[in-house]
């Protein structure tokens, strides 16, 4: 599941049918385990690419990226996106801020994009690859670099969070990001995100197995954004 975001009473009937029809396919491909979108995308190297990136990740424009950004790496690179391959191009941007859908008609209710200020964009050009590093400097991952474009702060704030307020923490966060998006698929070289508990830290390809093995049929999904208390249940 995506999270989704406030709808406009407008469009609520508009919305509860599709919502409802969509729900009944999600419900369709759980059953069959099929990911969202129709494929679990694999977006890590490993074994000799690895060393052939690092290589030329030294002849490459390079760029540091926020630890958000980071964590949006990983969830493209393991699936957890899927079926996202990289950053968005400006299509689906388009489409994902205006009406909840991939280009392809998918749904999706939240842009996943690379911003960039006008300095940093600079040395990049399109078709070509740009390596991507942590504040540490350690190299992270490969952006294949499709598209740069220009994009609407506000008209996002509006449709995305229903606000152009920057009380609201998503909308400070995007008026204060670059004025041009890069998007193309991406290449994960090296995990960054914590793993306090590894035992229970799975991938979709990990959970899949798992469900197979244990023959579950039923399984529910629960995301929070604190820790769970009795009111969850």
């Amino acid at each position: 599941m995506h999270p989704g975001r406030r709808p406009n009473p407008i469009h609520n009937h508009y919305r509860t049918h599709h919502t409802r029809t969509q729900t009944k396919g999600l419900i369709s491909m759980l059953r069959q385990s099929i990911p969202h979108g129709g494929s679990l995308i694999n977006r890590i190297v490993e074994g000799d690419a690895t060393h052939h990136w690092n290589e030329e990740a030294k002849r490459l424009p390079a760029l540091t990226v926020s630890a958000r950004h980071l964590s949006d790496l990983e969830l493209i690179a393991t699936g957890v996106f899927s079926p996202l391959q990289g950053f968005m191009n400006q299509a689906d941007y388009r489409t994902v801020v205006g009406d909840m859908r991939l280009s392809n008609g998918t749904p999706w209710s939240l842009p996943i994009t690379l911003a960039l200020t006008k300095e940093d964009a600079a040395p990049l050009r399109e078709g070509r690859p740009v390596a991507l590093f942590d504040e540490q400097q350690s190299l992270v991952a490969i952006l294949h670099l499709e598209e740069l474009y220009s994009y609407d702060k506000q008209q996002e704030a509006k449709q995305v969070y229903r606000t152009e307020e920057t009380a609201h923490p998503g909308v400070a966060v995007l008026m204060r990001q670059g004025e041009l998006l890069a998007g193309g698929k991406i290449d994960l070289l090296r995990r960054t995100i914590p793993r306090l508990f590894p035992q229970n830290h799975l991938d979709p390809a990990d959970t899949r197995r798992l469900f197979e093995q244990k023959g579950w049929k039923r399984i529910v999904g629960f995301q929070t954004r604190n820790p769970i208390h009795r009111a969850h249940e």
